[in-house]
């Protein structure tokens, strides 16, 4: 079952914030009315609360399928994908392997009605060498790309653009959206490669839209 999402995690830490009493110093407000030789006005009653219930339990909410297969066919791209959270620095997390490409959990599945699937991987590695990838600066407008889900789905994209962009500059808000057309965001790195830093300077980011 897909966990919650983490604007939704924030949300609810704000909605008990608000709940929390305020007052100077932190300390509860005095009671008026109330000390030596006053009487206490009389209680009021209790209210009552009527809340219907249901006839009936209601039906649980279907989760979309997780995606397990990335495949580029132009590009000679074939490569499992796994579910993905988030790093402690509030990065997405990124599987080790180059060859593996990180489904970002907390968004939309392909199976969902709108939003945008994000997927990303590694370009490379020292260790595991070169992803598939790292072909993905060389696809151009109308390739399709394909994403099969647990239960043998396959959804069909339509590549609308593909870009190379500054890492700082990446439009997160853009890609990490749940609103909106059903679309693939896939994301690598590229551009030049820091020898002190160990990262690139780029992302290339393909988007594509579903098609119906």
């Amino acid at each position: 079952m897909r966990r919650p999402s983490l604007i939704a995690v924030a949300l609810t830490a704000v909605l008990l914030a608000a709940c929390t009493p305020i007052s100077e110093a932190g300390s509860p407000p005095e009671a008026s009315g109330i000390g030596p030789g006053a009487s206490a006005p009389p209680s009021a009653p209790t209210p009552q609360v009527s809340v219907p219930v249901a006839p009936a339990t209601p039906a649980p909410i279907e989760q979309a399928p997780v995606p397990e297969r990335l495949t580029i066919a132009s590009l000679g791209v074939d490569m499992p994908v796994s579910a993905v959270g988030v790093q402690e620095d509030g990065s997405m997390e990124i599987p080790e392997r180059p060859q593996i490409a990180g489904w970002y959990e907390y968004g939309p599945a392909p199976g969902d009605p709108e939003g945008t699937t994000v997927l990303a991987a590694h370009v490379d590695d020292h260790e595991y060498g070169v992803g598939p990838l790292a072909k993905l600066r060389d696809a151009t407008a109308g390739d399709v790309v394909s994403v099969t889900d647990a239960d043998g789905t396959t959804t069909q994209y339509v590549t609308e653009s593909v870009t190379s962009i500054p890492r700082a500059q990446l439009p997160v808000d853009d890609l990490f959206t749940r609103t909106g057309p059903r679309s693939l965001a896939l994301i690598t790195c590229g551009g030049r490669f820091d020898e002190q830093t160990r990262t690139y300077s780029d992302n290339v980011v393909l988007i594509a839209q579903a098609r119906s």
